[in-house]
């Protein structure tokens, strides 16, 4: 013959078994949660200026050159401006701007930096202003974070990581609103 356990031990194991098991749940559920806002909020923050989303596309592997976009806005009451960038993955970090002339696009270098104005953002982008990373010393692989250095002339330096996405990720799939707008 079987034996059965005791009616009355069985339900307060299996009742404490099932505590044991919401609160392992409810703990990881925590975890996912704090770890999915750090993830979505890639941001950067250096005085009046906050840096939002750092990203570079993937590159193919022998590529020479890649390029990082970000959305910069400035809280304060006065211009600030992005006057260089540094990056250990690759030799050298320009500022460039897209143009258009005589129906060919064209990609300038851009003297003196560029103004983030008082109360506005500035936002490096494809197919217009945006850093270009040149003489890549690694490829950029999807799913990475690169270091890299933004400098200002107000707000001094920051130190950012930029997120490498999908070859053909675009400046949409990258919107962020922050502070609320």
């Amino acid at each position: 013959m079987t034996q059965r356990p005791h009616p009355r031990r069985s339900r307060l194991a299996g009742r404490f078994y099932g505590e044991e098991i919401l609160a392992a749940t409810l703990f990881a559920l925590c975890l996912l949660l704090v770890s999915a806002q750090q993830l979505l909020a890639h941001e950067y923050k250096v005085g009046d200026l906050l840096i939002d989303h750092p990203w570079a596309r993937a590159t193919p592997l022998g590529s020479d050159m890649g390029a990082g976009y970000v959305a910069i806005h400035n809280s304060g009451t006065t211009p600030d401006r992005l006057v260089s960038a540094f990056a250990p993955f690759t030799r050298r970090v320009e500022l460039q701007e897209m143009t258009m002339k005589g129906g060919l696009m064209r990609m300038m270098p851009i003297k003196g930096g560029l103004e983030i104005p008082a109360g506005g953002t500035l936002v490096l982008e494809p197919s217009s202003h945006h850093l270009v990373f040149i003489d890549l010393k690694e490829q950029l692989k999807e799913g990475e974070m690169m270091d890299a250095t933004l400098t200002f002339e107000k707000a001094g330096k920051v130190k950012i990581q930029y997120k490498i996405e999908a070859i053909g990720a675009t400046a949409i799939d990258k919107m962020h609103h922050p502070l609320g707008q």
